[in-house]
């Protein structure tokens, strides 16, 4: 079965859009979301819309972070205030959709989390990780096959060892009897240094990472308008970064 994989949306209404629509231009009705629907961006209500009718959808931090209605560790004062005007425009109805959302979801041998299959809700796993080998030996213990992640926004596939980024697999990454690791990237906050919006496309034989462009000028000057929400959280949707 194919499926589509996204994360990291982050209330980006305009990459959402855009990924969607290459996702149904490839015939792909099955999309699972590993988390962080809202937060930092301007459109919360309507992405979190979007994701009431998908098939799975895993808890993120900033998901979290809304309803949770405490500080929450590791956040800085503007993604903080993201957060506190995050809150502010959403219904009870949408509180409710967060709420409930799962922290993992496992389907036959694949497991997905918004962060690590250790805390699947909080913890991060980078590129750097693959140095070190007990954090990396706990994490591929935690899992039976193949664990699907976001949280860092940054694409690629771990072995214990190794870490593949997207531009090392261009003609896509085939499964085999090994553990990995599967970052999916982030739909509306890249951070690899591509502005494209980035989400994963995979069978039970093979996944593609695909990059899709976004109208990134209108979601700028939709935080520029919005006082809560820190000016640096549109700018850096240019660079990807």
């Amino acid at each position: 079965m194919k499926r589509a994989l996204i994360s990291d949306i982050h209330s980006n209404h305009e990459a959402l859009t855009a990924v969607l629509a290459d996702i149904h231009q490839q015939g792909i009705e099955r999309i699972y979301c590993l988390g962080d629907i809202v937060g930092y961006g301007p459109n919360p209500r309507e992405c979190l819309q979007e994701m009431k009718s998908v098939a799975i959808c895993i808890l993120g931090n900033h998901d979290e972070a809304v309803f949770a209605g405490a500080d929450p560790d590791g956040f800085g004062s503007s993604a903080l205030r993201a957060v506190e005007w995050t809150r502010e425009q959403l219904r009870e109805e949408d509180h409710a959709f967060l709420r409930g959302l799962p922290r993992c979801y496992q389907e036959q041998r694949m497991l997905l989390v918004h962060g690590s299959p250790k805390e699947p809700t909080n913890e991060y796993v980078l590129p750097m990780d693959v140095q070190n080998p007990i954090k990396m030996s706990d994490l591929f213990d935690r899992f039976d096959h193949c664990c699907l992640q976001g949280h860092t926004h940054i694409p690629g596939v771990f072995s214990q060892s190794h870490f593949l980024r997207p531009k090392n697999i261009e003609q896509g990454y085939t499964f085999n009897d090994d553990k990995v690791m599967i970052n999916v990237g982030s739909v509306g906050q890249p951070r690899d240094g591509d502005c494209r919006a980035c989400y994963v496309v995979m069978d039970d034989q093979q996944l593609m990472f695909r990059r899709v462009e976004y109208d990134i000028e209108t979601t700028v000057a939709k935080i520029r308008r919005i006082e809560e929400l820190d000016d640096s959280f549109g700018e850096r949707l240019r660079e990807g970064c």
